[in-house]
């Protein structure tokens, strides 16, 4: 398929900029596969469409506050400095991006927080935007860590056109995140409360977890035609025994598997072994999907609606089917559906 292929018209007021008060009270979009149907619920209702003995995939990643602002030596030049991951902790040497690039060279320092007193030196050059930073910081990992992530701020998407506030620390981060590594919140997870998780607990529908670090690799702009072509960034992914013992006895046994967010379905995809079943993986997966893409393990999606060209959209379209998905897209943007990380939600299943 080509990248013009995920085109649709998403007027910027759909975006939305802000979530729901409630997480489990925003809207929810049901797209059954195998009839077309489709039907408009709320969040909360998700309950009605899953049995004892389904399962339930959630990303356990927790999004750390990577977005920091310093001052460039001498000349004072304000830098936005993106913390993408810890190389050497000994070190305290970070992979970051850094706006405006032009004006970042090898040796320059940086002095972040009020008094100065966090400073790093630029130390690599790896792509035009990309730098290697060591922090110098005379303290022990732990201390270091804390003082560095005061001064961060959550990495909201680009296109939430606002700057982050003290509630998004506790608003963009799902309720069971526990493994600290993501720059991007895993969206779908966000809707779920504790009083639905309990809710689904009792009904008998079984909880696995999977970690995918998420990373900036997810709104990175596709500038090929020819899908094929695109080569997605690596993400860590941790698929462990508990995971794959939980969902093949599932398979086996006949019950629902579904991943709660395109990264979900990426890491289960990325674990896949012979007869619809999982293996335990643990490394890293650059994998894209888009369509035509068979899923032997996932039966359910839960995903939020994503925006046009996007991989997270592409991942959508190979699961639900690229025909009924760009109707429901269609109908979701004539009923005012909220859009992006913030936004209201999708179930796709059969």
């Amino acid at each position: 398929m080509k990248l013009s292929q995920f085109k649709f018209q998403l007027p910027d007021k759909l975006i939305a900029q802000y979530p729901e008060e409630q997480r489990d009270m925003c809207r929810l979009m049901v797209v059954h596969r195998k009839t077309g149907e489709i039907e408009h619920k709320i969040f909360k209702d998700v309950l009605e469409y899953f049995d004892d003995g389904d399962v339930m995939v959630y990303n356990d990643t927790r999004v750390f506050p990577a977005r920091l602002y310093g001052n460039k030596e001498k000349t004072g030049a304000r830098i936005e400095v993106f913390l993408l991951r810890e190389l050497n902790a000994d070190n305290k040497l970070w992979d970051v991006l850094v706006e405006p690039a032009r004006k970042i060279r090898i040796g320059n320092k940086l002095y972040f927080g009020e008094d100065e007193s966090m400073v790093a030196e630029v130390i690599d050059n790896t792509t035009s935007r990309g730098r290697t930073l060591r922090f110098l910081y005379d303290a022990p990992h732990d201390e270091f860590k804390e003082a560095l992530y005061k001064l961060g701020m959550t990495p909201l998407p680009e296109y939430i056109n606002r700057e982050s506030e003290p509630e998004d620390a506790e608003r963009y981060q799902t309720i069971y995140a526990t493994k600290e590594g993501a720059v991007v919140a895993p969206a779908a997870g966000l809707h779920f409360s504790r009083e639905l998780l309990k809710r689904l607990e009792i009904k008998g529908v079984k909880q696995a977890f999977i970690t995918v670090h998420s990373g900036l690799g997810n709104f990175r702009d596709i500038d090929v035609e020819d899908l094929t072509k695109h080569r997605m960034d690596s993400e860590q992914m941790d698929a462990d025994e508990t995971l794959v013992d939980t969902v093949n006895a599932a398979k086996d046994a006949g019950h629902r598997v579904c991943a709660v967010g395109t990264s979900v379905l990426r890491g289960i995809a990325s674990a896949v072994s012979m007869g619809g079943h999982m293996k335990v993986y643990k490394g890293w997966t650059n994998k894209f999907i888009f369509p035509p893409y068979e899923f032997t393990v996932t039966d359910a999606l839960i995903t939020n609606f994503h925006l046009p060209y996007s991989t997270m959209f592409m991942m959508v379209c190979a699961f639900g089917g690229y025909d009924l998905m760009m109707r429901a897209y269609q109908d979701a943007v004539r009923d005012g559906y909220r859009f992006g990380a913030y936004g209201d939600a999708m179930l796709v299943i059969d």
